[in-house]
């Protein structure tokens, strides 16, 4: 850690806040819509939607297009799931400015991990395709700790600490579900206003926002100091 760094690790939730996937997410979402014959969402109401999981994700874009088929969502899960494994990285890339705080943080030697409600399996692929899964102390999705464990709960923050090895952890997200894990795990937390946010920022309660991921470590660094 460096000497005036507060903090040993910095946890990042992954859509909305450290890679932009709002492209490939909205287009998986529309492989499904279209297959049934619905009209087709915008990225911006997509966005919306993201957070809370895959599943919720699908179940409200099809609410906000007329419903959800009887006895017909499994399957439509399963062909959503195999689209987006399968083009998870078209258009992804990581927010402006996020590998500048991640090369700083290395240069600390403050470990930095991600805590997504994306399933471990494709927040792998993503970051291997974004070649940054090998830079993280680990990388843990809703299915980790089983799905009953993912963000609100504060456990895979707890995991994500004992994992880099222990030490004062700050936590940065974009939905209230980031903000609440952090909570439940009492740990510093930042929000992102730049993220696929569900209402104004200033609701979800964080310690601290920003705007541009050029002012997270000065940022992290004036929370620490309180």
């Amino acid at each position: 850690m460096g000497l005036d760094f507060p903090f040993d690790i910095i946890g990042f939730d992954l859509d909305g806040t450290l890679v932009d996937t709002s492209g490939d997410l909205t287009a998986a979402v529309n492989h499904v819509l279209e297959s049934v014959s619905r009209p087709l969402l915008s990225p911006d109401t997509v966005k919306q939607h993201i957070g809370g999981g895959a599943k919720r994700m699908l179940q409200q874009g099809l609410e906000a297009t007329g419903g959800i088929p009887d006895g017909d969502f499994k399957p439509l899960y399963r062909q959503m799931l195999t689209y987006y494994e399968a083009n998870v990285c078209v258009h992804s890339r990581p927010f402006d400015g996020a590998l500048a705080v991640l090369d700083a943080l290395d240069e600390m030697g403050v470990r930095y991990a991600v805590v997504t409600n994306k399933f471990e399996s494709l927040a792998v692929k993503l970051l291997t395709d974004l070649n940054l899964a090998h830079r993280m102390g680990c990388i843990l999705g809703a299915d980790t700790l089983g799905t009953e464990n993912a963000k609100p709960s504060g456990a895979p923050i707890f995991e994500m600490i004992k994992l880099c090895g222990g030490g004062r952890a700050a936590y940065i997200g974009d939905s209230i579900y980031d903000i609440m894990a952090a909570k439940n795990a009492s740990v510093p937390s930042v929000a992102v206003s730049f993220g696929f946010l569900h209402g104004p920022v200033e609701d979800m309660g964080a310690d601290a926002i920003i705007g541009h991921f050029d002012e997270l470590l000065d940022c992290l660094k004036g929370m620490g100091s309180n």
